[in-house]
């Protein structure tokens, strides 16, 4: 499957704005709404696109932390499918590097991550180590990241519809249970409307509305138009982990914003003190990259860059080998009471 401009011009809206109706999309595209609903339903019946919502990782709320683990090579895949089945491990990639595996894990708190992930760890047979790195602030992820094919005259058009109210920044824990159960359902499709999830539920679709606007009034959840990473131009994925003068983060974070091939800038507690992450059109660009990030950020260190073999599992979702979405859907989505 190869995916038009007129898909790609898609998915960028969805990027933009992941919950925008068809009838706004269609005036920003210029099609209408029925043909991109169909345009739509190909792309994720093929896997090649999907929306979802995940826990936002806001270190304000949340925990948000990066773990690489080493384990013996012969049980490397009994290893990763093990950590793949685990919710709160919400991104799991193979890594060309000192490190096996690379892992995004989103837990309640600190406590909870030593408790259920800590824990999980030290119990997975052929896991021989593993190291920590905590985020402190998240300054851009992948929810930022966008294709760039959009006119000037089409994204002036999708600015004026795509603005979505201020977050009260509520805290997950003042969000009752009743609220947190929509949140598996928006995980598997961040598009799903409250008559959908009503149906599901089996509740009435005026009580889901409320709640459904409680919860994207929270702040808790980020929505996030995903592509097949091999459709997007973009097929290598490296990751960096550098030191940036303490004072200077959110300067820095500012002039890597600039940078559009980058999915993710974090800081981070552990070796380095910074976390970037990019999408890359060949290997031959990490040099550029690099060059690119010390011309940017004035005293960066970077102290070493792994290029991802493989993604395993992205923001909850399990993906096959040619990275498209293989429809299974292992979310990190449960903030009610513990287990």
């Amino acid at each position: 499957m190869e995916l038009s401009e007129d898909d790609l011009a898609l998915i960028q809206v969805l990027q933009a704005s992941p919950r925008l109706g068809w009838a706004d999309a269609a005036k920003v595209l210029g099609v209408h709404a029925t043909t991109l609903a169909a345009r739509w339903d190909r792309l994720t019946s093929n896997g090649a696109a999907w929306v979802t919502a995940h826990l936002a990782g806001d270190p304000k709320q949340m925990l948000l932390a990066y773990v690489a683990v080493d384990c013996e090579m012969n049980l490397r895949d009994s290893v990763t499918a093990e950590l793949a089945a685990v919710p709160e491990i919400v991104t799991v990639e193979e890594a060309a590097s000192n490190r096996d595996l690379m892992l995004t894990v989103i837990t309640r708190s600190l406590e909870e991550f030593s408790a259920k992930i800590i824990t999980r760890l030290k119990a997975v047979e052929g896991l021989t180590k593993y190291q920590v790195a905590l985020c402190t602030r998240l300054h851009s992820s992948g929810d930022d990241w966008r294709l760039n094919v959009l006119s000037r005259a089409q994204l002036a058009t999708l600015r004026t519809l795509a603005s979505p109210p201020a977050p009260e920044s509520v805290q997950a824990a003042q969000l009752p249970q009743s609220h947190l159960d929509l949140l598996p359902f928006l995980a598997r499709d961040g598009r799903a409307t409250a008559a959908d999830i009503a149906r599901s539920l089996g509740r009435h679709p005026a009580t889901v509305q409320r709640q459904l606007n409680r919860v994207l009034a929270s702040g808790i959840l980020s929505f996030r138009c995903e592509i097949a990473q091999a459709y997007s131009s973009f097929p290598v994925t490296c990751q960096w982990f550098v030191n940036v003068p303490a004072g200077q983060h959110d300067a820095a974070a500012a002039q890597i914003r600039t940078i559009s091939n980058v999915r993710l800038s974090a800081s981070t507690t552990g070796p380095t003190n910074f976390v970037i992450i990019m999408w890359l059109q060949t290997l031959a660009d990490v040099m550029s990259a690099e060059l690119a990030l010390q011309q940017k950020v004035p005293g960066i260190d970077i102290v070493e860059s792994a290029v991802m073999l493989r993604t395993v599992k992205r923001v909850g979702w399990m993906l096959k080998e040619d990275t498209t979405a293989s429809g299974a859907v292992v979310h990190a989505g449960n903030l009610g009471a513990a287990d």
